[in-house]
């Protein structure tokens, strides 16, 4: 489904992955209510799952435009962050997306088969990142709320991030 490439590509600068497919993740309860201090820094509608002080990618800045994306529209995606430790083959991302209700994918996807998609390559290298994406967003992307969550773990299951967004797209 295109619209799963939004969120993909508004989280995937900062994990260093992109593809055709919305990110997401594994919370127990959708409904739960996040902090506004676990907001990702920047012009964005993304989230930490939960206090990221620990988390092996440190995450400067994400900013959109527009913000909120818009179907139809070229979503433009700048964003800055730091690796704590080179990512090796093998981690992984835990992917969930929800129109409304409904899950659209649960699934656990390989993090180095999407950074190509931003010329990136495994391994990811300790130090800073800066990425820049842009992504046409088809006008067929059906109203409604998306839920997409992003766990995005090492091969030793170490967290290198979870970042979760609600977006509303309108007719």
């Amino acid at each position: 489904m295109k619209v799963s490439t939004l969120l993909l590509a508004i989280a995937s600068p900062l994990l260093a992955s992109a593809s055709s497919n919305m990110l997401g993740g594994f919370l127990s309860s959708q409904q739960e209510v996040i902090s506004q201090d676990l907001k990702v820094p920047g012009s964005n509608p993304l989230y930490f799952c939960d206090d990221p002080a620990n988390n092996l990618l440190t995450i400067d800045d994400v900013d959109l435009s527009p913000n909120p994306p818009e179907a139809g529209k070229t979503l433009s995606i700048a964003a800055t962050g730091t690796l704590s430790e080179d990512i090796e083959e093998g981690a992984k991302v835990r992917l969930q997306v929800k129109y409304g209700l409904i899950t659209l994918i649960k699934q656990e996807a390989a993090l180095c088969d999407y950074v190509k998609e931003v010329d990136l390559e495994c391994p990811l290298k300790k130090g800073d990142l800066k990425l820049s994406k842009d992504v046409d967003l088809p006008k067929e992307i059906p109203p409604g709320k998306y839920t997409v969550l992003a766990d995005v773990f090492t091969k030793d299951n170490d967290k290198i991030t979870c970042l979760t967004a609600t977006i509303q797209f309108h007719r």
